[in-house]
């Protein structure tokens, strides 16, 4: 299937990229990717049904979850079709070797058009939130990502941004803990939701080494249909 088209279905599902062993898809906001107390139908049973309709499966529908985004995000999102993938993409992304690349919406300019933010992150699980601290505390974790200004536009700056590291929040928490919180993005102190209860947070592309065939695969997630978004590609 040819890189970045989008194919619709019932579902209002955009898969972006899908072989014998993958398959790669656009996140709407407000989805989750796995089940959780809520009872909200996940995002994995979602492209099961996809995938047994489209294929014309009987049964159970093998699916595994191999990363997750927070479910006010959106983009790109992927899952293994086969028992025999899954450890392989598991392994990519524990090792790093699976690179991600995010576009955040922010209001306040951040002090540098580019820079390495570097903190020590603690998770309170009581109300779902991390801080960032500049040291080392106990339980903390250390978060490093890179971030550089793609475009500025009339209110708002477009960031693009790499991770090293993989925390609980990590983009949302750092970002804030320079006073650029995400659009949107309430918990985080941003002063205003977005409409759609969304944050402007979008897993926009995907690099990795395809486990099996050991093709390279690189994939881009379309922006969400929304002014502001629409003016960071123009």
């Amino acid at each position: 299937m040819a890189k970045d088209k989008i194919l619709s279905n019932k579902h209002n599902l955009q898969v972006i990229y899908e072989d014998n062993h993958i398959i790669i898809v656009n996140k709407r906001a407000g989805d989750i990717v796995q089940g959780d107390k809520t009872g909200d139908k996940p995002l994995s049973d979602v492209v099961k049904d996809y995938i047994k309709i489209k294929h014309n499966k009987p049964g159970n529908v093998y699916l595994g979850v191999v990363h997750r985004l927070d479910r006010p995000t959106t983009g790109i999102v992927m899952f293994s079709k086969t028992s025999k993938a899954l450890p392989r993409l598991n392994k990519l992304f524990a090792e790093k070797k699976a690179y991600k690349t995010y576009w955040a919406i922010v209001k306040q300019v951040p002090e540098s058009p580019q820079d390495t933010l570097i903190n020590w992150l603690k998770k309170n699980p009581k109300n779902n939130k991390s801080t960032a601290y500049s040291k080392e505390i106990k339980d903390s974790k250390k978060a490093i990502l890179h971030y550089k200004t793609l475009k500025v536009l009339d209110n708002y700056i477009l960031l693009e941004i790499e991770l090293e590291t993989g925390r609980h929040h990590q983009i949302r928490t750092q970002l804030a803990s320079i006073g650029s919180p995400i659009k949107g993005d309430l918990k985080y102190g941003f002063d205003r939701s977005n409409k759609d209860a969304s944050i402007s947070l979008h897993a926009r592309r995907l690099q990795f080494t395809h486990p099996v065939s050991k093709e390279p695969i690189d994939v881009s997630a379309p922006l969400p249909n929304d002014p502001i978004w629409n003016a960071c590609e123009n």
